[in-house]
């Protein structure tokens, strides 16, 4: 009998320690790596036609005055772009209202740069504008020729050798309006401003006509 009851003992310790041995390791759960968080994907800068960026621009200017109407507008380098394929993440525009004899700068911006205006379209505080300005006012819907299309005719009439020989050439783009000619008109210059230009391609930004090269 006392074989038995010593024999059941040590079957159930047996037991107890098999189930011990089977259990889960604490140890081996607390070696488990914590997870790594996702990295946010960066923002990427956007680039705009000169005309995309007007008419965003066109549409805060009326905001501040229904009036208002476009007297230049240049595109901005920077080191996210270098204006090739007529575009720029930041362009600026000046806008005059004859109502109120001022005019505002608005800015378009599609850089990530810190130093760059922020996203989106801003602008200065009115200032009052000089008795030539007037005359300088154009149309939105006149831009039917696009930034894009006036760097294409530009290449094609000389421009591409200037690339060819500097892959890096920035360009520039400039809209204004021909008061003698009254036409709106594009200067695709290859430099890093109008004074110290490589080339100069001018097109009427209405028609899409090359006009001149200088």
């Amino acid at each position: 009998m006392k074989r038995i009851w010593s024999g059941a003992i040590a079957a159930t310790i047996f037991s107890v320690i098999s189930l011990i041995a089977c259990g889960p390791s604490g140890t081996q759960s607390s070696n488990t790596p914590p997870s790594t968080p996702t990295p946010a994907p960066k923002k990427e800068p956007v680039l705009y036609t000169g005309k995309s960026c007007l008419s965003q621009m066109a549409g805060m200017a009326a905001r501040w005055s229904p009036d208002a109407l476009p007297f230049h507008m240049e595109s901005t380098l920077n080191s996210e772009s270098d204006g090739h394929d007529g575009k720029a993440t930041v362009w600026h525009a000046r806008f005059a209202s004859p109502s109120r004899r001022t005019y505002r700068v608005f800015t378009c911006s599609g850089s990530r740069l810190p130093d760059s205006p922020p996203i989106g379209v801003t602008s200065t505080a009115e200032a009052p504008y000089s008795p030539d300005v007037p005359r300088l006012m154009f149309q939105s819907f006149q831009l039917t020729s696009d930034s894009d299309q006036a760097f294409t005719l530009s290449q094609e009439k000389g421009g591409s050798k200037l690339l060819e020989k500097n892959p890096k050439q920035p360009v520039l783009y400039l809209l204004d309006w021909d008061v003698g000619n009254k036409q709106l008109l594009w200067v695709v210059v290859y430099g890093n401003s109008t004074s110290g230009a490589k080339g100069r391609g001018v097109i009427d930004a209405t028609t899409g006509k090359f006009l001149r090269a200088g």
